[in-house]
């Protein structure tokens, strides 16, 4: 330490013993005695790392299949999200959610990649198991990424397991219609409910030249409505339905009897699931978003500006004040003073 530090240390010192002075009821305040006598005085930790926070003091009772069917049945809407990491999953269970989906939407939004057939399925699990950590109600399902299931449905039953054991996921979610139905029937077999997806299918963008409506031709629709009967047939406890005329998906509901789950499908769907970063606007202006997301938030821009004014505070010398430090007994600063002089 520096010669020219020591007066400020003495100050420090000086005024530390002024306040810790006998008041006028004869006690020391307690808060600035250092962590001896704080801690008899009152003791409150919390770790800055604890993930969960404060518990729930009305926790939500856990949602199963049985739940969401019962939801079908008497015509509520189901709700769905996607999460990709613990905080948007805890924040989705806090706010209510039915189901969490774990979608490959992960690869862009979390991952930068620059769509879902880069993700892989270690990385998938990765998240999977973020997410199940934090997600104590809703029921938790996992996206099968690209070319872990198509090959043949021994692959996408091991791929499956593994969601279930090491991804901590209650149910997976595959695409496809009728040409998947075999790889359906081979997981939900072995007793792991599967969640369909169809019309759009957003891994195979590439053959579908890019990201396009379906069902908006009659033979198309009935391609929508066949697949999705076939994937109903197969076992699955619901489908998605993706871009899909409002009036085709609602036709669609009605001829199946699992719910059904729309993006860009209408309201006629059973329930609706979004993109979390999406509805909730976790992302820089001029980003592209389709049609049929409503944007609930502006998280980006309310973090910008928490981070903006943390960095011109900490510039400023403003952050940290005194009420964001820890103290020291009188006594002890002083003895340090003379160790550093003495040094």
């Amino acid at each position: 330490m520096s010669r020219a530090a020591i007066p400020l240390l003495r100050s420090c010192a000086s005024s530390l013993l002024r306040s810790a002075r006998p008041s006028a009821a004869g006690a020391i305040r307690p808060e600035l005695l250092g962590s001896a006598a704080a801690t008899t005085h009152r003791q409150i930790r919390h770790s800055s790392h604890s993930p969960m926070g404060t518990p729930s003091p009305n926790p939500r009772k856990k949602v199963t299949i049985g739940t969401l069917r019962s939801l079908h049945r008497r015509g509520e809407p189901i709700t769905m999200i996607t999460a990709h990491d613990f905080p948007s999953a805890h924040v989705a269970d806090a706010a209510g959610m039915d189901m969490v989906l774990v979608g490959d939407s992960l690869a862009m939004v979390a991952l930068g990649m620059e769509d879902t057939s880069e993700v892989m399925v270690d990385e998938m699990l990765l998240h999977c198991r973020s997410v199940a950590r934090a997600t104590k109600a809703a029921f938790t399902v996992g996206d099968l990424p690209m070319g872990s299931y198509e090959i043949a449905p021994a692959q996408a039953l091991e791929t499956a397991i593994r969601f279930i054991k090491e991804g901590r996921m209650q149910g997976v979610k595959l695409e496809g219609g009728k040409e998947m139905a075999p790889t359906i029937e081979r997981i939900t077999s072995a007793g792991i409910p599967v969640l369909g997806h169809v019309g759009l299918h957003p891994q195979r963008q590439n053959a579908l030249g890019g990201f396009r409506v379906q069902g908006k031709t009659s033979a198309s629709a009935m391609k929508v409505l066949e697949d999705a009967l076939a994937v109903q047939e197969a076992g699955c406890f619901a489908v998605v339905l993706e871009a899909v005329p409002a009036e085709v998906a609602a036709l669609v509901t009605e001829k199946l009897s699992i719910p059904t789950i729309g993006i860009g499908a209408g309201n006629g769907c059973s329930g609706q699931v979004l993109v979390q970063v999406d509805m909730t606007g976790n992302f820089p202006p001029g980003r592209f978003l389709p049609k049929f997301v409503k944007k609930y938030g502006d998280v980006w821009a309310e973090s910008l500006k928490a981070i903006e004014t943390y960095r011109d505070e900490v510039k400023s010398r403003e952050y940290p004040a005194p009420e964001h430090t820890y103290p020291i007994a009188p006594q002890e600063l002083e003895a340090f003073v003379k160790r550093v002089e003495e040094a």
